[in-house]
């Protein structure tokens, strides 16, 4: 019992430590995930009733992404840690209560509005649905309004228990909301039919925010009825938010745009473009977005103490744990994508012509997996020095870079054109992010991280060929009609992968592996 709990404190005390809490619940959040979304294909299909479950998550998304999620986890945090580490009268605690009580209140104003009014705005989102559709997609939207409700509550306790280096319930919060999305699909779809899907969603919030209730209580949080609209810490939070705002809302338009898009396309492509993007997600949520949530507070702490030279340590470790874990895995993907949307989604109503689809549709998002598992590390690193508004500015450009392609290649591609347009929009974001961060405080390792690119690379295409040549014998000695083929194949192929890589790597020399234990070992 005292190894355990030694473990649990070394683990939530550095940011290694903290990664694979969050990594290691991603995985578990993720397979759930991977759960969720079989039970959705295999019980509806890639047609009308998903198409209408995914786009009545646009407008509760709107809301809540634009005016909270993002927005609130980049200004929260860092003014948190001044005041807990301050002196100040109005303390940490005093801050959260009073951002949490606003937040409610903004959400409800607006939730009613939008519940009001939902008739008249799912026609202008989805274009393309008419009648019952349209009529199931309003319904669906009404429903789900009420998650957003407690997902507002319970962010901000998920800001507290980041900005405490205590992540383990904050990374268990998101298994949670899939295990509620999940009871809908089995017992309330049911009882309720697909109105249930989003009585699901609503479970799964309430779920998000109850598991972490107790750790925000154990660690002195008590709620107040307070809003202290004017109060400094208050104001520079909303300050900080106000540009991130404007970044978020661009994007849930572009959002909106791409699910208009795909609405006045062949039945079932908002539901492939949402399927195919979940699966891709898998490793961004998994490596990157874990570690960089991990090293956002240690990134804070070192800009706030002026000591750059631990900022960019810890800039440089990250970004490069990120590159060797997701590039590889990236192409991994493009190389068994068939297999791989088989396995997950392939069963009950989702055919053969459903699975090319959307390993089409993968295949085109998998190519951007290295830009998006950068992005979040370099948008933290302008968030810790309090500097909102270059990341928006370069988010606005890569969603009208989106948007546009989109309308370019839609037509002629299909679903895959609107993912291969997100690809290359998420490469240009990256650059940005990069070529300005490197203007603005100089040296960021490059040199180090150009090298370890390289050997990266290098491995990456190595270990693919092995892949190609493991899945092409193997697919000729069993039989690819049955899922036991399938899953031999993608297995062989798979772990042939990993182990060549990690060979390959250790022979190039690269420094990760060696690092992260290092890390391990003395944080």
């Amino acid at each position: 019992m005292e190894l355990l709990k030694f473990i649990l404190k070394k683990l939530n005390n550095s940011i290694t430590g903290g990664a694979i809490i969050i990594a290691v619940f991603s995985i578990l959040a993720k397979l759930f995930g991977l759960l969720r979304d079989r039970l959705l294909a295999s019980g509806f299909g890639a047609g009308d009733i998903l198409d209408g479950y995914y786009a009545a998550f646009k407008l509760p998304d709107l809301i809540f992404n634009t005016l909270i999620l993002g927005a609130l986890s980049v200004a929260f945090i860092p003014v948190f840690i001044e005041l807990k580490n301050g002196k100040d009268q109005f303390n940490h605690w005093q801050l959260s209560a009073a951002i949490m009580n606003i937040i409610f209140v903004v959400l409800f104003i607006f939730a009613t509005v939008v519940f009001v009014c939902a008739d008249n705005i799912m026609p202008l989102i989805a274009p393309g649905f008419e009648g019952e559709k349209l009529a199931l997609t309003i319904k669906l939207t009404r429903i789900m309004l009420i998650s957003i409700l407690f997902f507002g509550i319970s962010n901000v306790f998920s800001g507290m228990l980041q900005s405490m280096k205590k992540f383990a319930m904050f990374a268990l919060a998101p298994v949670m909301y899939n295990i509620g999305i999940i009871i809908g699909i089995i017992f309330f779809v049911k009882k309720f039919g697909p109105l249930g899907l989003a009585w699901g969603v609503v479970l799964g919030a309430f779920l998000h925010l109850l598991i972490q209730l107790p750790s925000v209580i154990k660690l002195g949080f008590k709620w107040q009825p307070i809003m202290a609209w004017k109060n400094k810490a208050v104001r520079q939070i909303g300050k900080l938010i106000l540009p991130r705002t404007i970044g978020l809302a661009a994007n849930q338009i572009n959002q909106l745009v791409i699910t208009a898009i795909a609405s006045t396309l062949m039945a079932g492509s908002v539901a492939i473009f949402n399927l195919a993007f979940n699966l891709q997600s898998v490793p961004i949520g998994i490596f990157a977005v874990s570690l960089a949530i991990a090293s956002f507070p240690s990134l804070s702490e070192s800009f706030s103490a002026g000591n750059q030279e631990k900022f960019l340590q810890r800039f440089s470790l990250t970004m490069r744990r990120i590159l060797y874990l997701v590039i590889p895995v990236s192409i991994f993907m493009i190389a068994l994508r068939a297999q791989i949307v088989r396995l997950v989604l392939g069963a009950g109503e989702f055919d053969w012509a459903d699975t090319v689809m959307t390993a089409q549709t993968m295949g085109f998002f998998s190519l951007s997996l290295f830009a998006q598992g950068l992005i979040p590390i370099l948008a933290r690193a302008f968030y810790a020095f309090q500097n909102t508004r270059i990341p928006v500015m370069i988010s606005l450009a890569a969603v009208a870079i989106n948007i546009g392609g989109s309308i370019i290649l839609a037509p002629g591609m299909g679903v895959a054109g609107l993912a291969l347009a997100f690809s290359a929009a998420s490469a240009i974001q990256v650059i940005l992010l990069f070529v300005i961060l490197h203007h603005k405080i100089g040296n960021l390792d490059e040199k180090k991280i150009l090298f370890s690119l390289v050997r990266i690379v290098t491995a990456t295409i190595g270990a693919t060929i092995f892949i190609q040549i493991v899945k092409y014998v193997v697919g000729n000695m069993v039989d690819m009609h049955t899922y036991v083929g399938v899953f031999i194949q993608f297995t062989s192929a798979g772990v042939v992968g990993i182990i060549m890589y990690l060979l390959f790597t250790w022979a190039l020399g690269s420094e990760e592996i060696k690092e992260i234990k290092k890390q391990i070992d003395y944080e």
